[in-house]
């Protein structure tokens, strides 16, 4: 079996970061084919995933997350590129949104010809 162990530290929030979390867990299920629970407390949440082969959980606090898995022997072989998708899509939920900018339309004032 190998293990995953992916930590991540943030500032925003546990009222942010568990609409963060909801959101990975929602797309764990969608994605990897997981079976979710979401578990709330007072000062932290769990995600606890499974599927065949895989098993772990999420814990999510007012600062961090930090997910814990195991992976089967079959998916153990796979553990590098696994990780790497675990953590690009931690990271882009994570990624602070810009504000998009929309230029300021100029309008131009048109003469009609006589």
């Amino acid at each position: 079996m190998a293990d995953l162990y992916i930590l991540r530290q943030h500032t925003l929030g546990f009222p942010e970061a568990r609409k963060i979390a909801f959101k990975w867990a929602e797309a764990a299920e969608e994605k990897f084919g997981m079976s979710c629970t979401y578990e709330e407390g007072a000062v932290a949440d769990e995600v606890c995933f499974t599927r065949s082969g895989v098993s772990g959980n999420l814990l999510v606090t007012q600062d961090k997350f930090e997910l814990n898995a195991k992976l089967g022997f079959l998916l153990g072989a796979f553990k590098g590129r696994i990780e790497d998708e675990i953590v690009k899509n931690l990271d882009d939920l994570l990624a602070p949104k810009l504000p998009v900018k929309v230029p300021a339309k100029t309008a131009k004032r048109r003469t009609s010809p006589k």
